[in-house]
């Protein structure tokens, strides 16, 4: 017997949960179908687990380096199960909360592999039992998964993906990670900071391409100080299996190079999750491999809605969660305020790193007029105090208006800053209305006031460039 809801939502990840327990509060009789853990892989096998890793990785790191604050620590060790076991321990809280959550705004919690029919019914299958739903509005937000690259080897037993890597037990003694975007650099991190011995291959001629090119190279410096090997413009070529590990072949510039590691790391980004969700007969129009959807997220099947990483360029958690509130509001009669042209990328190396609007690079190659302010944390307290990596806040303003465009930040705490200049392109701010707040001292964040001030070089902590 078929059960019947306003709307079903397909996927319990940052996107689909969100949207499910925002319509439930606009009066929507809503469910929500997920196959594994509620939090779908952001908080299961992505950005949580990742974070809890690195914070621990970061406070192993301090430890030992305490000396430089007059703090002695002797025989300074980690255990890397208890490190897993934190990890986990983390993960669980919050899929305890979102089930809570659910359960308290009257969310249907469906189990089981979910199948959309052609006539718009979903089957679910669970534990050999199978059952049908249907709605009048659908969201699919299954998410992504691991890409891979065709290269002979990748199959092999020990040649993991991002998920794959959490599941080990032990700190693996050398990894060769074949990606250098955020999950292979922030997986560089974690791991170098732990012993292991890194070696980064990536393609295109620099890190994470798709950021500022300065962040770029300070990012390749700091990884390289921290003992990790990084090898850009360079294709991986071949894996084999060793007695210890693997032997990867790859080129460099023409050049063959080799390396042998215990375990090799494909971060080679991800690609939207399809598998298994259309029944027989369902033809859905898609943008090669993403779902297609209007700008009310609706796929070629009227009711039927996508979003998230299946469907969007942009594959970000809160992106996901932005696009679920807009439907939920769209779907349930409520008023929807988000911007979703102005999202903010992060990176959570140390130091940390951020990015909203545009570049100083992409400015030019759309000849956009710009001024830029830039300010070194070499000259901030907070910094100076925290002993931090140096990095730097960079601002993109109009050349005429002022309006703040860009802002690119390499810093400690870079992350919870960014927000300031979301807000500010959002709201078509200018230099001088970001101006007008009073930052406190001493703080991360009056390096905000200092970047601004230098659009037209009016910096107090900054000594004056000399004139030739």
């Amino acid at each position: 017997m078929e059960k019947t809801f306003d709307l079903i939502v397909i996927g319990a990840g940052p996107g689909g949960y969100v949207a499910a327990i925002k319509a439930a509060k606009l009066g929507l009789s809503t469910a929500v179908i997920e196959y594994r853990e509620v939090g779908g892989t952001c908080l299961n096998r992505g950005c949580i687990p990742t974070k809890a890793m690195l914070h621990a990785a970061d406070l192993y790191k301090e430890i030992k380096e305490s000396e430089r604050f007059g703090i002695f620590a002797e025989k300074v060790s980690f255990d890397y199960s208890k490190i897993v076991e934190y990890k986990e321990e983390t993960c669980s809280k919050l899929r305890e909360g979102i089930l809570s959550l659910l359960k308290a705004n009257g969310v249907a919690m469906i189990t089981g592999k979910a199948i959309l029919e052609k006539d718009k019914t979903i089957t679910v299958f669970h534990n050999n039992e199978v059952k049908t739903y249907r709605a009048h509005s659908i969201i699919l937000a299954t998410g992504a998964v691991p890409s891979k690259i065709p290269v002979k080897g990748c199959q092999l037993d020990g040649v993991l993906n991002s998920e794959d890597l959490f599941l080990l037990k032990e700190v693996p003694k050398s990894l060769v990670i074949v990606g250098g975007g955020v999950i292979g650099v922030e997986m560089a991190k974690v791991f170098s900071s732990l012993h292991t011995k890194i070696t980064m291959i990536e393609a295109a001629p620099r890190l994470i391409s798709n950021f500022d090119k300065e962040i770029a190279q300070s990012l390749k410096m700091t990884l390289k100080k921290q003992g990790v090997e990084v090898y850009t413009s360079s294709l991986m070529k071949n894996i084999e299996k060793e007695k210890d590990g693997f032997l990867c072949s790859f080129e460099e510039n023409g050049e063959n190079k080799e390396v042998s590691a215990q375990y090799v790391l494909f971060a080679v980004g991800r690609e939207p999750n399809t598998h298994g969700l259309f029944g027989e007969g369902v033809t859905i129009e898609m943008a090669g491999k993403k779902v297609a959807v209007d700008d009310g997220f609706e796929t070629s099947l009227k009711g039927v809605y996508a979003i998230g990483d299946l469907s969007s360029d942009i594959q970000l958690a809160h992106n996901a969660i932005a696009q679920g509130i807009q439907l939920a509001h769209r779907l349930g009669g409520g008023n929807t305020t988000e911007d979703l042209s102005v999202i903010p990328s992060c990176i959570y190396t140390n130091p940390e790193i951020a990015s909203v609007g545009i570049t100083e690079e992409e400015a030019k190659k759309k000849e956009i007029s710009v001024k830029v302010g830039k300010f070194i944390m070499g000259g901030n307290s907070k910094t100076l105090i925290s002993k931090d990596e140096r990095g730097f806040i960079k601002v993109i303003t109009h050349g005429e208006s002022g309006i703040i465009l860009g802002a690119q930040l390499m810093c400690a705490r870079a992350t919870d800053m960014v927000g300031e200049f979301v807000t500010a392109i959002t709201n078509k701010l200018t230099v001088d209305d970001m101006l007008k707040t009073v930052r406190p001292h001493p703080t991360y964040n009056e390096a905000i006031t200092e970047a601004l001030e230098e659009v037209e070089g009016q910096g107090i902590h900054v000594l004056p460039k000399r004139k030739r």
